[in-house]
């Protein structure tokens, strides 16, 4: 019988932690299926930070090393240039990567680092419970935000990809979603052409990918969706913010 589909080999059998219908799980996916199209498992590093995907080290049949949180640029810095002959990625959250990491995550980019970031960015804290997050979108109730976002005493969210397009050491910036089958497959694509990129010594990648929160959100997974299509895609859009090997 011809095989329609199987579970990438660059994934465990662990069952995960995170919440129904989040989307982690469809990312982790996708980075699997690509460290197994480009035959590179057993020469991947995944540098794995506080925030939600705190275990995934659990979840990928690669070497993982955790690091404190915000500073997953900075471990994975030292891995590349110690190892320049690995394929390293770091795998962070919006809480992580945004706001404490915000450092390490520019200087990691300015200096044009060879690795790649997966962002996952659900607008909200959310292994600490669902508090506002660098980018929260202007009005969005989160847990201290009860009454929404407000831009005047909490300023703007943190438009990521468009920060780091700006900076000469990016080769590769762009934000995609997991929302439709159109859009992870795009996802897909980025996440390859990142590693590639990465492998090519072209410079730092960053795939920002937009997800949900249910959970947190207070919404149920396919309400979730189409919360993400009506509120953050309009606020975020998708597409490619810089590509130096077009």
């Amino acid at each position: 019988m011809k095989t329609i589909y199987q579970k990438p080999h660059a994934l465990t059998d662990a069952h995960t932690h995170y919440c129904p219908g989040c989307t982690h799980g469809i990312v982790h996916k996708l980075v699997a299926q690509v460290m197994d199209e480009l035959g590179i498992e057993g020469q991947t590093v995944g540098i794995v930070p506080v925030g939600c995907s705190v275990m995934a080290y659990d979840y990928f049949n690669c070497d993982c090393i955790e690091a404190p949180h915000g500073r997953a640029p900075a471990v994975a810095t030292g891995v590349k240039r110690a190892r320049p002959d690995l394929h390293v990625f770091t795998y962070q959250g919006d809480g992580d990567l945004a706001a404490i990491g915000t450092g390490e995550l520019v200087h990691c980019a300015t200096r044009g680092e060879n690795i790649v970031t997966i962002f996952i960015n659900n607008a909200i804290y959310g292994m600490t419970g669902g508090q506002m997050a660098p980018t929260t979108i202007p009005n969005q109730v989160t847990q201290t935000t009860p009454y929404g976002r407000d831009v005047k005493t909490a300023g703007y969210p943190v438009r990521v990809c468009e920060l780091i397009s700006t900076l000469d050491g990016t080769a590769f910036a762009k934000r995609c979603s997991v929302d439709s089958i159109e859009h992870i497959n795009d996802t897909k694509k980025a996440i390859r052409k990142g590693f590639e990129n990465a492998a090519n010594g072209l410079g730092y990648s960053l795939i920002e990918i937009l997800s949900t929160c249910p959970t947190n959100w207070g919404l149920e997974p396919q309400e979730a969706l189409e919360w993400l299509r009506e509120n953050m895609i309009p606020y975020y859009p998708l597409g490619v913010y810089k590509d130096i090997a077009k």
